[in-house]
């Protein structure tokens, strides 16, 4: 078809152009940048914790007052947890996956460094952490009754105490040593004395999300037997997990009896403590799925108005070609066309437009460069969308007699 004539009469028409033009370009702008916010929001809730998640319940508790017996307390309540049928493990830490706080330390490989390596979250557990967690070594082995140190003992006054080996996650040691073998390797952490690595996850996320991307699983788990008293939290692991409601019940029982003088603050499935940790991001994504849509649909009545005004006010044109020959066919790939063209200039205004909102996204929000997958995504939706909508008006142009449209001059 020839572009011509369509150039001509958009450049007589400038004003109703431009205006669809930049609703296309700002469409375009939020869709690529809204999908990508969608799509980034999906991968953080669908990311891998390394944890057997639904196996694996929580049960946080305190004290009331001062415990002086707390460390032996918590040898009893992991006695009683395990002797319940259908428990497989238990472990007392010191914090736990898909929480809003963490303890964190820096991590160097050389003593005198001035500038830490990487920031990785501490997990404190015992001999059976990680078969609690259903964690998987990759690597190395398991800590041993005579890794263990206990929490008070590190933590009196002018204590010299600290553990000497860890367990890395896969990701916390290929960024301390690209390409080689972590196990046997040392650093330093917590004390003055390094720490040697004694094995390596495959997967272990922080309990939160600090950091930046790529970070979410720096993390370590330190040989330190933990009583209740430092974060309140019992991992159960069960056999089966259809009897999670079951051992709840009968733990929440167990606590209850060990001691009267503690409050039970949160007993959860580690699936329900994932669902309402990403709560806010599952809302976020709906939000920004409504905005998409509504912005469609605004996008698509103004296509819908424009083209319908147009046809309106070119009745004389389209008869004066219906009666030179112009087929049904021909008038509506000419408005089609027409609208193609007008996208086309939209949507390159509106990526240029998408790489601005990015990089101001980037700078105030701390998020990651739109990939440029996102762009022909887009420009693909926003293509169709304009053939869509011009489709009803450019039929009836089409339909228009020769001669009536002659008569309406």
């Amino acid at each position: 078809m020839e572009i011509r004539p369509i150039l001509s009469t958009l450049r007589r028409h400038k004003t109703a152009a431009a205006l669809i033009v930049l609703e296309i370009a700002l469409s375009c702008a939020i869709i690529c940048n809204a999908l990508f916010l969608i799509g980034d929001r999906m991968s953080q809730m669908q990311r891998i914790s390394g944890f057997d998640e639904q196996d694996i319940v929580r049960m946080q508790i305190t004290g009331i007052g001062t415990d002086d017996n707390a460390p032996s307390l918590t040898q009893t309540d992991l006695a009683s947890l395990r002797a319940i049928p259908g428990v497989r493990s238990a472990s007392a830490t010191n914090q736990v996956p898909f929480n809003n706080s963490s303890w964190n330390s820096s991590v160097n490989l050389t003593k005198e460094q001035t500038h830490q390596n990487l920031n990785s979250t501490i997990y404190m557990g015992d001999t059976s952490f990680v078969e609690t967690l259903g964690l998987k070594l990759i690597a190395g082995r398991n800590f041993s009754a005579d890794d263990i140190v206990e929490w008070d003992d590190i933590n009196k006054p002018n204590s010299k105490i600290q553990p000497h080996v860890a367990i890395l996650s896969k990701s916390t040691a290929d960024k301390l040593w690209p390409g080689e073998n972590a196990v046997g390797k040392q650093f330093y952490s917590w004390g003055d004395e390094p720490t040697r690595v004694i094995g390596v996850v495959e997967h272990m996320v922080r309990p939160s999300r600090q950091g930046g991307p790529g970070e979410f699983e720096y993390s370590m788990i330190l040989p330190v037997r933990v009583p209740y008293t430092v974060g309140g939290n019992y991992l159960i692991r069960v056999t089966d997990p259809t009897r999670r409601t079951e051992v709840i019940a009968a733990a929440e029982k167990a606590l209850a009896h060990n001691a009267s003088n503690r409050i039970m603050l949160e007993k959860k499935t580690m699936e329900e403590m994932r669902r309402d940790y990403y709560q806010d991001d599952r809302s976020m994504a709906w939000l920004m799925v409504s905005v998409c849509v509504a912005l469609l649909i605004v996008t698509a009545l103004g296509i819908v108005g424009l083209a319908s005004f147009w046809v309106q006010q070119r009745t004389r044109q389209i008869g004066v070609r219906r009666a030179l020959g112009a087929t049904r066919g021909q008038i509506l790939r000419y408005f089609q066309t027409e609208n193609f063209l007008l996208a086309t200039l939209g949507i390159v205004v509106g990526m240029i437009l998408a790489f601005g909102i990015n990089q101001l996204m980037m700078e105030r929000y701390e998020l990651p460069r739109l990939p440029l997958l996102y762009l022909p995504i887009g420009a693909v939706v926003l293509w169709l969308l304009g053939q869509v909508s011009v489709f009803g008006p450019a039929r009836r142009a089409a339909a228009v007699p020769p001669a009536v449209a002659t008569r309406s001059v």
